[in-house]
């Protein structure tokens, strides 16, 4: 059986454009946000949409939608021409006016250092931006649901409804302040992370993510230490750690300066350090506002030297 409606069948266009919005966003709510339209009215077009093609095409579920299988085959038929269709009839500002400010996501360490500087020419240029942090899945399901524009993300979306693309590279280093350093690095060498008992931890959160993944990919051990500090921000475990707290796992880019003044000290310099990938994150199609591709685009210029 096909996992899809019959080819003969007429289908409204915009039951279709509304069907894919539901199918990306996973919700009814999402798609309507999309869509500039009621929730109910989503909901009656997709009956309605049901109706024609004789196929359920969406299971509902006490948060949200998941599309079944015939869904999923009408998704890949309609969705590629509907975006083609998109960005050759869809709105175009009128000349002089004023785009909507791109609303852009993702970790609060990341785009304070990294990215924010990166996009102040288009700033300048006139661009708007509205920019939100959070954790990654967080952030993607209100991307799917139409809260953001572009997501930067720690790890890459799973599934069809968004699209990822790698933006970066993230190295983490094992550091400390010089005054643990000194006796530190030759303990390390000869005891293994065993040296670091006696020393304070600083880390993100409670379960130490970025510390265990250093562990097991380093050391080839399991972290089971309990934090002296954490901080949900890693550039107050930073400075906790400059200010001489402690000692903890940090991403280069963050920690670059400080160990270029010496302020830090790598403890431990591995051959094959642990690198964490981040990627760019967007709904699939054509966007709306032309800013927000030319956000994308500059920011993937950008993670070339991150």
């Amino acid at each position: 059986m096909s996992s899809a409606p019959p080819p003969s069948l007429p289908l409204d266009l915009n039951l279709l454009r509304t069907f894919l919005a539901v199918y990306r966003s996973g919700s009814f709510t999402g798609a309507a946000r999309l869509l500039g339209l009621s929730q109910p009215t989503v909901t009656t077009q997709m009956r309605a949409l049901e109706r024609q093609s004789g196929r359920e095409l969406f299971e509902r579920l006490p948060r949200g939608v998941a599309p079944t299988p015939v869904a999923d085959g009408l998704a890949a038929r309609i969705a590629g021409p509907l975006d083609e269709l998109a960005g050759v009839a869809g709105p175009h500002a009128p000349e002089g006016a004023r785009a909507e400010p791109v609303h852009l996501a993702g970790p609060a360490e990341f785009l304070c250092s990294a990215v924010l500087p990166a996009l102040a020419p288009l700033v300048a240029e006139g661009v708007r931006l509205r920019v939100a942090t959070g954790l990654t899945d967080q952030l993607l399901d209100e991307l799917r649901a139409g809260r953001h524009d572009l997501v930067i993300a720690t790890t890459r979306p799973r599934g069809r409804t968004l699209h990822a693309v790698p933006l970066s590279d993230e190295e983490f280093v094992l550091a400390a302040a010089p005054v643990w350093a000194g006796p530190l690095r030759d303990r390390l060498l000869a005891e293994g992370p065993a040296a670091l008992r006696s020393v304070p931890l600083i880390t993100y959160a409670e379960d130490l993510p970025i510390a265990r993944r250093y562990w097991r990919h380093v050391f080839g051990r399991r972290l089971s230490w309990t934090a002296a500090v954490t901080v949900p921000d890693l550039r107050g475990v930073l400075a906790a750690v400059v200010a001489g707290a402690g000692f903890s796992v940090l991403p280069r880019y963050l920690c670059a300066d400080a160990l270029e003044s010496g302020a830090l000290v790598e403890l431990f310099a591995p051959e094959d350090p642990p690198i964490n990938t981040g990627f760019l994150v967007q709904r699939p199609g054509v966007p709306d506002n032309p800013d927000v591709a030319r956000v994308h685009d500059l920011l993937l210029r950008a993670g070339r030297s991150w």
